[in-house]
This record gives C-alpha cells, structure tokens and sequence, in this order.
C-alpha cells in the first residue's frame, strides 16, 4: 500500500477507529464471529469488516443493526464512557427505566457513599444564597432585584459577570467563541459569585441548567426558585424589553420557545421552590418569594 492509500491506519479517523476497536470488542464479549455478527445485522461480512478495521464510515441505521445485533444501546458503539466496564454497566442496567423518584433517592445514596452530601454547614450556606431560575422573561431579573432589596443582600446578574469576564457581550461571546467558549465563561463566573457572597440573590442565564456541571454546582450552594410563566408572558415580556427580533417569525419564534421549555422543564424543576409568575401580580410574586427564603433562611 502507498502512505496515501485510504485504508493505511494513519489515514483512519480517530473516531472511526475508536468504533471499529469498540465493534471488535464487544463481538468478543458476546462470543460471536463476524460472520454471525454480519448476519445478524443484516450487513455484509465486508461491509463488517471495514467497520471493525476503522476504514467504513458506517451509516446510522447500519450502526443502529450492529448495535441491535450486539443487544447493546448505540452509545456503547460510540465509546460512552457509562459503558466502559462491567460496574458501569451494572449501574445502568440498575437504574433503567426508574421513574425520578427513585433515581433522586440513589443519587442522594451515591452521593453520601462517596462523601460528596452537602454537610449541615454547607446546607446552612446553601440556604443564603438564592438562585432564579427560568427562562428569559419570567422576571428573573425584576423580581430578584427587588427580593435582595427586602433581604438586604447582594444582587447578581450573572450575565453581567460572564460578559466582565469575556470582555465582550453574551452575543458577541457566543458568535466569536461559540457555546462552548461561553459555557466555560458560564461557569467561571458561577463559582466566582458563589466564593464572594455568602449571602446572595442571583439571576441566571435561561439555559444555565443545559450544562450539567454548572447545574450541579447551583444545586449544591444555592437555594433554587423556578419562575415560570406562559411563554405568551415569555415572549411579550422579551419584546418589552426592548427586544423585537422574536417578533420577526412569531409564530417559529413560540414553537421554539415552547420546545426549548420543555426540553428544559425538568431540569427547572428541580428546583427548591417554583412560582408562576403569569398566575400572581409583581407585588404578590415578591411577597410569596420572600415569604419562601425567610423560611428556608430560618429553618
């Protein structure tokens, strides 16, 4: 073979051959051969073998047989690291289709197993620093300023943190940098507001919850409210704000923002408390609120 010819291992995509050792591998635990695999499948012994070797870039549906084939999810093919050992596995297969309720309790059980429960001190601290949470427009920002009022607390828009970070806008950052660049930006500035003010109301960015890490940082140093509202509260609010580029395709721009609250719904709702803010006045939504975190703050 010449240096250029494509089925060289040097010319193979890591990714490609990662799948291929990862096919191999799990062929063997499942004491099959590869013409058993192949014709389980339903794909050709070749096709099979340039896909074990890192040279076939293997469509979808094909790798959604060879996965059927293994009695394994797609994600094991594609490396997952809760697939990398027996222990992993076990732990899935464990946890599968528990309802939230029980995966709650065994991630608490985990938690304390491995010494990461949050210690009474901690739950102390937890209960002074409040974190809103929500989409855009449900009054995260209105609301919070005027609960840290009434606390006589500090106030922080953590977008307004990320952007002195970055040195630039959340626009600008996610254009020039991308959402990955922003999430880092995203969480810096999360732990940054929680190691300076142990007493705190906080306004997060909508789509805080999306990224797992900072989730969990949230959850486990502040008291959480989800404020929620009727997306047409959602997006009146955003275009009274000054902003009209929703407006450009309403009727796109509502069946995004319905699909991203429910993508986002349970990850809300998690939170310690939960306030419909499309139900209630601004004077009552503040009273409720501060009802809430004078009883968590004396508890």
């Amino acid at each position: 073979m010449s240096p250029t010819d494509p089925d060289t291992a040097e010319s193979r995509h890591p990714v490609l051959t990662s799948l291929g050792a990862q096919v191999r591998a799990l062929r063997a635990r499942r004491g099959l051969t590869r013409k058993a695999l192949a014709a389980a499948a339903g794909v050709s012994e070749r096709h099979l073998a340039n896909l074990e070797n890192g040279s076939g870039n293997a469509s979808v549906l094909v790798l959604n047989d060879v996965a059927i084939a293994l009695q394994c999810p797609m994600a094991e093919l594609l490396g997952d690291m809760t697939t990398a050992g027996p222990e992993w596995l076990m732990l899935r297969s464990l946890l599968a289709n528990r309802d939230e309720t029980s995966l709650r309790t065994a991630r608490h059980a985990v938690a304390v197993a491995l010494g990461e429960a949050a210690d009474p001190t901690a739950l102390r601290a937890r209960s002074g620093r409040i974190a809103l949470v929500g989409l855009r427009g449900a009054g995260k920002s209105t609301l919070g300023k005027r609960l840290a009022q009434l606390l006589d607390c500090q106030f922080v828009e953590l977008n307004q943190h990320i952007e002195q970070l970055a040195g630039c806008n959340v626009a600008e950052i996610q254009a020039l940098y991308g959402m990955t660049a922003y999430r880092r930006y995203e969480h810096r500035a999360l732990l940054a507001a929680i190691d300076a003010n142990p007493r705190m109301v906080m306004a997060t960015p909508g789509g805080l919850v999306s990224e797992l890490a900072s989730f969990e940082l949230m959850l486990k140093h502040c008291s959480t409210v989800w404020l929620q509202a009727q997306p047409r509260d959602h997006m009146a609010r955003v275009v009274a704000q000054g902003d009209t580029r929703p407006m450009a395709a309403s009727r796109e721009a509502m069946a995004d923002l319905q699909r991203i609250l429910d993508g986002r719904r349970p990850f809300y709702a998690k939170a310690d408390f939960t306030l419909n803010t499309s139900a209630v006045s601004e004077d009552e939504a503040l009273a409720q609120l501060a009802d809430w975190a004078r009883q968590m703050q004396a508890a």
